[in-house]
């Protein structure tokens, strides 16, 4: 809602960038329409200088970014280019893509962080025939000072988000989200946007926050699962080896991630 407004997205972009566009009209937002996908859907983007710039909010981290970027920015492309000639000899020149994060969820992170693509590929590489680089930037208070400073909107949405989620420690969610609109109307942060939206904000914030928590609870579960699961095939392969005579090769196994996984397979665990 903040970011719609081509003002606001090219002073976002001109503090990411450190450049000094005046013109909002410089910028073609392009964001895809119902582009959903298992509940996912393309935050913003928008062309401007011969780039493609890609924008996503998250408040809870996940290493799958680069690959949802991947399905969004080929959409983008096959919009871009669909009167064009793609199996002539002319060059059918693209935007230059750029992919960005900007994350203020409560897990800890750094103050930037670059996520690949290849990282999520089954078998690692010294060179990978497609790779996607996103940077997440961590907009929480007490990250990456001179952006929020560069950006007064990014700044004071931090600080609307921030007292929301402190607030809902010891208040009713509702009751969070209120104080914090209330008492930034009145400290002048986001005061022009509250006034006029706040209805739809404080709908919007008790949303996310539940939808965040909700998140958080999900992969506290996935990962307690996970370590149990991992217990489970590890007692089962020092079985298989003791039973084999071959109980040493656990000791390898343990300091060796390959060959675990190669034992693994082999004992069809």
């Amino acid at each position: 809602m903040l970011f719609c407004d081509k003002e606001e997205l090219l002073k976002l972009y001109n503090a990411v960038n450190q450049t000094d566009y005046q013109d909002p009209e410089l910028l073609t937002i392009n964001t895809l329409e119902n582009a959903i996908y298992m509940s996912m859907r393309n935050d913003i983007s928008f062309l401007i200088a011969f780039q493609l710039n890609l924008y996503e909010h998250q408040s809870t981290y996940s290493p799958n970014l680069p690959l949802r970027y991947l399905m969004y920015v080929s959409d983008l492309y096959s919009v871009l280019v669909q009167k064009e000639n793609l199996y002539g000899r002319k060059k059918v020149k693209l935007p230059t893509p750029r992919f960005l994060i900007f994350y203020n969820g409560a897990e800890e992170r750094q103050d930037v962080e670059i996520l690949r693509l290849s990282d999520l590929y089954e078998i690692q590489e010294e060179e990978y025939w497609m790779d996607l680089k996103a940077v997440l930037l961590n907009i929480n208070p007490g990250h990456n000072q001179a952006l929020l400073d560069a950006c007064p909107t990014l700044r004071e949405y931090s600080e609307y988000t921030a007292r929301v989620r402190r607030y809902a420690e010891t208040e009713s969610l509702e009751d969070a989200v209120e104080r914090a609109i209330t008492e930034c109307i009145r400290e002048g942060i986001l005061e022009e946007f509250l006034r006029k939206y706040r209805a739809e904000v404080k709908s919007v914030s008790i949303y996310e926050y539940d939808e965040e928590r909700h998140m958080r609870q999900v992969l506290e579960e996935g990962r307690e699962e996970g370590r149990r699961e991992s217990e489970e095939r590890m007692s089962r392969l020092i079985l298989a080896l003791d039973k084999s005579g071959r109980l040493a090769e656990s000791v390898r196994a343990v300091s060796d991630p390959e060959y675990l996984h190669k034992l693994f397979r082999e004992f069809g665990i």
